[in-house]
């Protein structure tokens, strides 16, 4: 039986508090092993003034955290699952997904909803999903790209740089900030990020003790939705620069699927939605993706890889 385990996290405050969490749930389950956490530096937080369409390959919040897996410096890393690729190696495998908080996206205003801000109020976002949503719903907004942490994106509404800035609802809940959330944006015109609110506990896949330690952590309807979701993104080739968006909805045994593809140079949005079982998420989210391929999205695609 091992007496220590050691858990990679990113080193930004949202991280940690979201690792800290996972932390606590851990030494409840175990409470006869050490746990400790090392703070790990990921391409994406060194490069925040890049654009993340801009940035090279996929998996750059995570890579450095798999990398410090393969080396043994760490037994789990913990992600926000929105980041982890939907091809992982091999030789890595996710082992909990954690009761998921809310998944919509908020905007973060000086007081004005959506609907209410003026024409021309420059909104910012550092999502493509986001700004295709935003330009649909709001086509007089000027939507601005935006890196930084979450209080550095509010710091700038504060301070009259933005007119208002979208974020995820679960990384505000998570840092103790609701009372900063202007709106809770509709799914209904703004689908989130496939996994957002939830995170995961990835870990060797070879270390199977260690599995069946953490198994009683998971979360049995968020696992099952994110895995619809991630079937989905993986159908329409997860890798790609296009804006795409789910969202899996656990009503008992029934699993509700909703997709979207877009096209971010013309603003073309392509929706759709599938109900099935939970106990086949895979087959739902595969089922989803070729109703949007029947709607024309593999072309759409296409013309966003050009």
């Amino acid at each position: 039986m091992r007496k220590k385990i050691i858990v990679g996290s990113r080193g930004s405050k949202l991280a940690m508090i979201q690792t800290e969490f996972v932390v606590s749930h851990l030494k409840a389950a175990l409470p006869d092993i050490d746990v400790s956490i090392s703070r790990i530096v990921t391409g994406g937080d060194r490069n925040r003034n890049v654009p993340l369409e801009d940035m090279a390959g996929i998996g750059f919040f995570v890579k450095e955290l798999e990398e410090a897996l393969f080396a043994k410096r760490i037994d789990l890393a913990v992600h926000s699952l929105k980041d982890v690729p939907t091809e992982i190696s091999p030789e890595l495998r996710l082992v909990v997904i954690t009761e998921r908080i809310d998944p919509r996206d908020v905007l973060v205003s000086r007081g004005e909803k959506l609907s209410e801000l003026a024409t021309g109020s420059k909104i910012g976002t550092g999502s493509l999903r986001r700004a295709v949503q935003l330009s649909s719903f709001r086509q007089d907004l000027a939507v601005s790209g935006i890196r930084g942490n979450v209080d550095t994106r509010m710091r700038k509404v504060t301070s009259g740089e933005y007119d208002g800035v979208i974020l995820a609802a679960a990384a505000l809940h998570r840092l103790g900030w609701e009372d900063k959330i202007t709106e809770y944006l509709p799914t209904e015109y703004f689908l989130p990020a496939v996994g957002q609110g939830a995170l995961v506990i990835e870990a060797r896949a070879a270390d199977t003790e260690l599995a069946g330690m953490l198994a009683p952590l998971n979360h049995e309807p968020a696992w099952q939705s994110v895995t619809a979701e991630r079937a989905f993104l993986f159908a329409l080739g997860g890798g790609c620069r296009a804006p795409i968006a789910a969202l899996g909805t656990v009503n008992g045994t029934t699993l509700q699927l909703e997709g979207m593809v877009a096209d971010n140079k013309k603003n073309r949005i392509l929706r759709s939605s599938a109900t099935g079982s939970t106990s086949e998420p895979e087959n739902l989210g595969l089922q989803l993706a070729e109703n949007l391929f029947g709607m024309g999205a593999k072309e759409l695609l296409a013309e966003v890889r050009e």
